[in-house]
């Protein structure tokens, strides 16, 4: 134990290069030890201590080779100043044992000791005990100072080639493990629909981080015996949506070039021909459950095709084929109606048509997805009343609110428009997509006209859909009361509103109830439809104040009812208004006492 305050004298001396070496170990001492007074340990006095050792721990180490007094400075320093040692030579992979003892190794570590051409051996030897997520950091933060180095200073030298193979392979290796061995792990039932997606094992994120630093190296990768069925993955998969995306980033700098219309491609057609044997995943043909694993692969190889279009014509008999298989044998066009909570379903269905429509060649299966299209739920169209409240401070299109553009708000148009890419297909059967046309929404027909390309005999088709005479656009258009007062059955309007299909699509719902309960045309029946929790919950309560002062009264009973029932969740199943009143009115009516 020393004075306190003597600590910047102990630095002074261990910083000195006068300091005799046979003074070593008692400055190192009274450095590292822990400060204390005899009422026990001073932490203000110990923070004291840590600042004098830590302006003196690299003239310590500097001057220190006995393995048990350096061991004794390297466990003081935290990992930033280790790294920041090591880099400069100060410490050397002679101590790593001793920093190992005390703490698991990190990519600065790894990245430090690798700058000295005697310690790149030793510093790949530390990669294995890195976790999988870490170790490309060990190249991406070779360079700790690349933000901050002034004009002019000299950059960092490039990474050890031995260093960067070894973390290529290590980033590379985890993806080519699971291709070899693509059966999902034991309890991946328990956690998620989306975590337990597949394809988020070929992800490989830090494999492609490698692979994006050495463009030269591509065409050899590929072939690799162990790693390339690994590196046509990722190429299939990133590489061309990388380009794009480095080219927007450029386009975006103030200073940097404009976008191209056809940015230059990442992959050659020979790289692309490389590439073929994984195109259509064959490591994953024979998952399990292939109800959701199969069009979970269909949507996968078309997103590739999507992002590298010149494989429609290098492999349109592989694509066919393929789709053809997985069709079948995930069943992938057998309906099964929608459950109660899927909301999921719809996706499905438009993601199957979509991914048909680029990979399939066969009409059955190409009708099928019609057919499918034709059975989903009509759209709900819904035009919102005027907000009193809205500054526009543009000139609004006047198109704006076309029922075209109104299906689009909601992304409702995607059924029409997975339609749309079917009819491209030269192999859909026209009658498959006519039955489709004659059974759509108004403003899904409107939509084709307006913003559907497609063959002409398509567009024609759409056009000669016959529409009565009585029919309207099928737009539901939420009126305020202004208007509502010129209408002569304001409240049969108000029904209206309820009867459409709007209420079933849970993006437009909301709006429909919050008109009605707005509304001063609203009736005790209007509200009696809509659900409980859109009446108390999300709107002005005083709507249903006096219904419930009514209905309750003086009975402790009810109100007693009235609070159990207010005990509903987001995700409980839901009951009217009415269904609420109605569970009162057979509580017994039981006067207060007091």
């Amino acid at each position: 134990m020393v004075n306190a305050r003597t600590y910047p004298l102990w630095r002074d001396l261990a910083m000195s290069e006068e300091l005799p070496k046979e003074a070593l170990k008692t400055v190192i001492g009274a450095l590292c030890a822990p400060a204390t007074t005899p009422d026990g340990f001073d932490a203000q006095a110990d923070r004291w201590r840590e600042e004098a050792l830590k302006a003196a721990l690299p003239a310590l180490l500097a001057r220190t080779s006995a393995k048990r007094l350096r061991g004794q400075l390297l466990v003081h320093a935290d990992e930033k100043r280790l790294a920041a040692l090591a880099a400069d030579g100060t410490v050397t992979a002679a101590d790593v044992p001793a920093i190992l003892r005390h703490r698991r190794a990190w990519a600065g570590l790894i990245s430090a000791l690798a700058r000295h051409p005697g310690q790149v051996e030793a510093a790949i030897a530390l990669l294995p005990r890195l976790p999988d997520h870490e170790v490309e950091q060990v190249i991406r933060n070779w360079d700790p100072d690349r933000y901050i180095r002034t004009k002019g200073a000299a950059p960092a030298p490039p990474a050890p080639p031995e260093l960067f193979d070894a973390v290529l392979e290590a980033c590379l290796t985890p993806l080519a493990a699971y291709l070899l061995h693509p059966e999902p792990e034991e309890g991946w039932e328990a956690v998620s629909a989306f975590s337990k997606d597949w394809s988020l094992e070929l992800d490989g994120r830090d494999g492609w981080a490698m692979l994006a630093r050495c463009p030269q190296r591509w065409a050899q990768l590929t072939a690799h015996p162990v790693l390339g069925a690994a590196v046509q993955h990722l190429l299939l998969d990133q590489a061309e949506t990388q380009a794009l995306e480095d080219a927007r980033l450029r386009a975006a700098d103030p200073v940097g070039e404009e976008l191209p219309a056809d940015p230059a491609l990442a992959l050659s057609e020979d790289l692309l021909l490389a590439c073929l044997p994984a195109l259509c995943l064959p490591e994953l043909a024979d998952l399990p459950n292939p109800q959701v694993t199969v069009c979970r692969t269909l949507h996968h190889l078309a997103t590739r095709v999507h992002n590298n279009p010149r494989l429609v014509d290098l492999a349109a008999d592989q694509l066919h084929a393929a789709a053809e298989t997985l069709v079948t044998r995930g069943q992938l066009l057998s309906w099964s109606d929608k459950q109660e909570g899927d909301h999921e379903f719809d996706g499905r269905v438009l993601r199957l048509a979509e991914d048909l429509a680029l990979l399939s060649a066969n009409p059955d299966h190409l009708a099928g997805a019609c057919a499918q299209l034709a059975r989903l739920d009509q759209p709900a169209v819904v035009l919102p009343t005027p907000s009193r409240t809205l500054i526009r401070i543009i000139d609004i299109n006047p198109d704006h609110d076309r029922p075209a553009r109104l299906l689009e708000r909601h992304y409702e148009h995607r059924r029409v428009q997975a339609l749309s890419t079917l009819a491209a297909n030269p192999q859909t059967p026209h009658t498959a997509v006519a039955d489709v046309l004659n059974g759509l929404h108004p403003a899904e027909l409107a939509w084709i006209t307006e913003k559907a390309g497609g063959p002409d005999w398509f567009l024609a088709a759409a056009a000669a859909v016959p529409v009565p005479d009585d029919e309207d656009d099928g737009v539901v258009r939420l009126l305020d009361d202004d208007e509502l007062g010129k209408h002569p059955d304001p409240a049969a309007v108000l029904q209206s509103w309820l009867d459409s299909p709007a209420t079933g699509e849970i993006l437009s719902r909301s709006k429909v109830y919050r008109a009605i309960v707005k509304s001063r045309y609203r009736t005790l029946e209007h509200l009696r439809q809509i659900p409980t929790d859109e009446v108390l919950a999300r709107h002005e309560p005083e709507v249903a104040l006096k219904i419930l002062l009514d209905h309750c009264g003086r009975s402790t009973g009810r109100w007693e009812a009235f609070a159990a029932a207010m005990t509903f969740d987001y995700d409980d199943e839901k009951i009217t208004f009415g269904q609420l009143l109605d569970s009162l009115e057979g509580t017994p009516a039981r006067a207060r006492t007091s």
